[in-house]
């Protein structure tokens, strides 16, 4: 399902069983796929159901454990050299391939 969101297609036409037109079942997938996403926590990919025992869930069914990303070390390195005030607001910073040289 998320590649048939990501590319706005019905589930059928990307099993190869469809024309191309939205089915009913293709428009319940759909629903509940974008249900399903935003039940998802932005910052830590779990549910609230996964953790909740009334939803059959377990209070520690993960466990957090530290883990280092490289693109966000450097990020947070250059975000070091933002000025604070006007200058600084609204920017952002990303991270690109290093060009062969």
């Amino acid at each position: 399902m998320e590649l048939c969101h990501a590319y706005g297609i019905p589930h059928s036409q990307f099993t190869g069983a469809g024309d191309g037109r939205w089915t009913a079942l293709d428009r319940a997938k759909a629903i509940a796929y974008l249900a399903y996403r935003r039940s998802v926590c932005e910052t830590c990919g779990t549910r609230a159901a996964e953790w909740d025992e009334d939803q059959g869930g377990d209070r520690f069914a993960y466990v957090a454990e530290p883990y280092r990303c490289v693109g966000c070390e450097v990020i947070e390195m250059e975000r070091e050299h933002i000025p604070d005030g006007p200058e600084g607001r609204g920017l952002k910073i990303g991270l690109r391939p290093r060009e062969a040289s």
